[in-house]
C-alpha cells in the first residue's frame, strides 16, 4: 500500500466505527497513523490479526496541574483511533508516581484532584469512552500489592543503576538532575506497569521511549524469555509556542495552551507565538495545524480582505503548507485561522466546566494549585 493510499484510507476510517467488516491493513493503518514510532510495525501487525480479544493500549499520566492541548486534544484524537481500531486503551492514573515526583508537592489529596480533572477535560474532548479504562495506580497496586511488587524487584534486579538513570527523561529530568531514591525507583515501577496491566501496546509519547524499551529488553532478560513483548506506539511531541521549546512546559503558561484556556488567552499566546515567514521546521504554529487542526476539524478556513485574496479553504494540510512556503500564506493570516480552529476545538470544554457545578468547583482547586517540577 502506498503512503498516499494510507493516508486516504486513515482519513477515511477517522470518523468510523472500526468492526469485522474492516481489513487488516485498514485497521493496522489507523493504529499507525497514531506514532511518529512504532517499534515494530510487523509486531503490531500480528498483535492486531491474531489476539482474539481487543488488544490493550496503555498510556499512565502523572496528574500534574492543568493540562495542555497536546495532553487533551492530541491524546482523544490517538485514543479514538485506537479504540476504533478494534483496541481497549487503559489509562494508568499515575497518583502514586505523581507524589514520588513531587508534583503537588507530593500531596496525594492535590494529585487526586487534578486527576478527576484530567478525567473531566477527556471525557468532554471528545474521546470516545466505550473501550477507555481510568485505573488509579494506588488503588491498584493496593488490591495485588504482591504481584506488583515482586514484579519491579524483579525488573531492579536485572537492571544496573546506569540503565535506570538513562530513563529519567520520563521523569521530566536527566541523568545529570540529582534525584532522590524514589526518583531512581520510578523507572523500575513504570516498566512493571506494562506487565501488571498486561498492555499489549504501550502507546506514551516519544519522551518515554526509554522506559518502553527497557521493558521490552526485560522481555530477553527473563527465564524463560517472554516472547510477546509490548508494541511501543511512541506519539509526536507538540512543541512549546516559543522559538526552540521542543516541548510545551506546564510552568511557563505563555508556551502552552491549555484545555479551559479561554478565547481571548487563547488568541493572545497564539499571537506572540514563534512563526517564521516560509520556515516549515521549528514552526509551532504549522506543528499545531498539522497535529491539532486538522485531525479534529478536517480544515482550516483562513479569512482575509477581498483586496489580499479573500477568505481560503484549506482541506489538506500539505495545501497549507506548501501555500506557506511559497509565501502566499502569510504568518499573521495563518496565526489568525489557528486561534479561530483551536478555540472552535476547545469550547466543548469551556461549556463543561461552566455548566457542570462538580467540574466547576474541580477545575476553581486545581487552578490554586502551583505546578511543581
Amino acid at each position: 500500500m502506498g503512503e498516499s493510499d494510507e493516508k486516504k484510507m486513515t482519513e477515511e476510517l477517522a470518523g468510523t466505527k472500526i468492526g469485522p467488516e474492516h481489513s487488516l491493513d485498514e485497521r493496522v493503518a489507523l493504529a499507525l497513523s497514531v506514532g511518529e514510532e512504532c517499534i515494530t510495525e510487523e509486531g503490531l501487525r500480528n498483535l492486531l490479526e491474531k489476539k482474539p480479544t481487543r488488544p490493550i493500549c496503555y498510556d499512565g499520566f502523572e496528574p500534574s496541574g492543568r493540562m495542555h492541548i497536546a495532553q487533551g486534544v492530541l491524546k482523544s484524537i490517538n485514543v479514538n483511533k485506537l479504540t476504533k481500531a478494534g483496541c481497549t486503551f487503559i489509562f494508568w492514573v499515575a497518583d502514586w508516581f505523581a507524589q514520588l515526583n513531587n508534583k503537588m508537592d507530593g500531596d496525594l489529596n492535590k494529585i487526586r484532584t487534578v486527576g478527576m480533572y484530567f478525567i473531566e477535560v477527556w471525557k468532554a474532548s471528545g474521546m470516545d469512552m466505550e473501550h477507555v479504562e481510568f485505573l488509579w495506580a494506588s488503588d491498584e497496586i493496593n488490591k495485588k500489592s504482591g504481584e506488583y511488587w515482586t514484579l519491579v524487584m524483579d525488573i531492579a534486579r536485572k537492571n544496573n543503576l546506569l540503565r535506570v538513570k538513562r530513563c529519567s527523561q520520563i521523569m521530566g529530568r536527566t541523568e545529570s538532575d540529582e534525584m532522590s531514591a524514589a526518583q531512581i525507583f520510578y523507572p523500575c515501577m513504570q516498566c512493571a506497569d506494562i506487565f501488571f496491566l498486561k498492555a499489549d501496546i504501550c502507546q506514551l509519547g516519544m519522551d518515554q521511549r526509554k522506559v518502553n524499551m527497557l521493558a521490552r529488553e526485560y522481555c530477553d532478560l527473563t527465564k524463560p524469555k517472554i516472547k510477546n513483548k509490548p508494541i511501543i506506539l511512541s506519539h509526536h511531541m507538540m512543541p512549546g509556542l516559543k522559538q526552540g521549546q521542543e516541548k510545551m512546559s506546564k510552568s511557563d503558561p505563555d508556551s502552552a495552551i491549555f484545555m479551559e484556556d479561554t478565547e481571548q488567552e487563547v488568541r493572545r499566546k497564539i499571537k506572540k507565538a514563534f512563526c517564521p515567514e516560509k520556515i516549515v521546521e521549528g514552526n509551532p504554529c504549522l506543528d499545531y495545524t498539522k497535529t491539532i487542526v486538522f485531525p479534529k476539524l478536517g480544515k482550516v478556513t483562513v479569512q482575509r480582505k477581498e483586496e489580499f485574496g479573500g477568505d481560503v479553504v484549506y482541506e489538506t494540510y500539505e495545501q497549507l503548507e506548501k501555500e506557506f512556503v511559497e509565501g502566499q500564506l502569510h504568518p499573521g493570516d495563518l496565526k489568525a485561522a489557528l486561534a479561530s480552529c483551536i478555540n472552535e476545538i476547545l469550547q466543548p470544554v469551556r461549556d463543561h466546566f461552566e455548566q457542570d457545578e462538580e467540574a466547576k468547583k474541580i477545575l476553581a482547586k486545581v487552578r490554586k494549585y502551583k505546578a511543581t517540577r
